[in-house]
């Protein structure tokens, strides 16, 4: 069956190119309305549909850590109608779960349209003040401290169970349908800790509803400059790179997949658009299909390999 639609897309791609897009096209997000996932999908449904003069629909599916979502586009016709708009969580999810209902070879990546980095952050209630002190608390009280994330697969959740190999702490993993609900159980004190990304909590952090101990990441970000990284508060190998972009079905047409990718380019060189994306805390990228595909499968690789040592499981 797969052969076929194949075959049937290269056939009719000449075709597809010309007329496409002709009808709504939709983005699939496997999170809650609010994350940071969604809140770029929406950013870049906006101006595509004024790129390609069609409307492009953000159709939220959260649950199972994205699993729901990125079977459900796996699995739709290859015509260019539904697409998966996802992060480095599908990457994670390849190499967390055994048995995926879905594969690799069942997306063809589009562009990465924007990249941003995981901070740690804790609840302006918790008395630590540093990563040092964070660190000094969870030995102190083990197993007494919860940390949130936006569901098992997600970034915050290998960012999670990295830093507990690392500390060498034990700390609880409670995961939630998104980064919003995460957020919001973290500010409310449901859960003392989290890592999310900037575009996520920098609104948070700035309002002194949340505090940032760390960027998990090779650099600190300008947005908050005075956070130090991992490794500069004295923690290595917790480096969590963060990544937004779009996929279709694998037989999806070449020709309609590269005009995708055109579209996703021409967005992340707006200006007016940029400056929005780079006040929230995610830098344009806007790459090949080709460039998001070696990304990708070298992705997948070394979160096997993370997994492997860190002993993380899908809750």
């Amino acid at each position: 069956m797969r052969a076929l639609l194949l075959i049937l897309a290269l056939v009719s791609s000449p075709v597809a190119a010309q007329s496409y897009p002709s009808r709504p096209i939709r983005f699939i997000v496997g999170f809650t309305p609010g994350g940071g996932v969604d809140i770029n999908a929406r950013l870049l449904a906006a101006r595509m549909s004024e790129l390609l003069g069609q409307q492009v629909i953000v159709e939220n599916k959260p649950g199972a850590g994205t699993n729901i979502a990125n079977e459900y586009v796996a699995k739709s016709a290859p015509d260019g109608y539904t697409l998966l708009f996802n992060s480095s969580a599908l990457a994670i999810n390849l190499a967390l779960y055994r048995n995926p209902p879905y594969a690799l070879r069942d997306f063809a990546p589009v562009s990465i349209f924007t990249e941003s980095v995981n901070l740690l952050v804790v609840s302006a209630a918790l008395p630590a003040r540093s990563l040092q002190e964070l660190i000094a608390l969870a030995r102190e009280r083990p197993g007494a401290l919860n940390y949130s994330s936006a569901g098992s697969g997600a970034s915050q959740h290998l960012a999670g169970e990295l830093f507990k190999l690392r500390t060498g702490t034990s700390i609880v993993h409670v995961p939630y349908k998104g980064s919003a609900p995460a957020l919001t159980a973290l500010i409310a004190g449901e859960v003392q800790l989290s890592f999310s990304n900037t575009v996520a909590i920098l609104q948070h952090v700035r309002s002194g509803r949340l505090r940032a101990l760390a960027v998990a990441g090779a650099k600190r970000t300008e947005l908050l400059p005075e956070v130090p990284t991992m490794k500069e508060a004295g923690v290595e190998g917790v480096e969590v790179p963060l990544w937004f972009g779009l996929l279709a079905p694998a037989a999806t047409p070449r020709e309609v997949v590269g005009i995708l990718a055109n579209g996703v380019s021409r967005a992340a060189r707006d200006p007016d658009l940029r400056r929005k994306l780079v006040e929230q805390g995610a830098d344009p990228v806007g790459n090949s299909p080709e460039e998001f595909e070696r990304q990708l499968r070298d992705e997948v690789a070394r979160w096997i390999e993370v997994v492997k040592v860190s002993g993380a499981k899908a809750d």
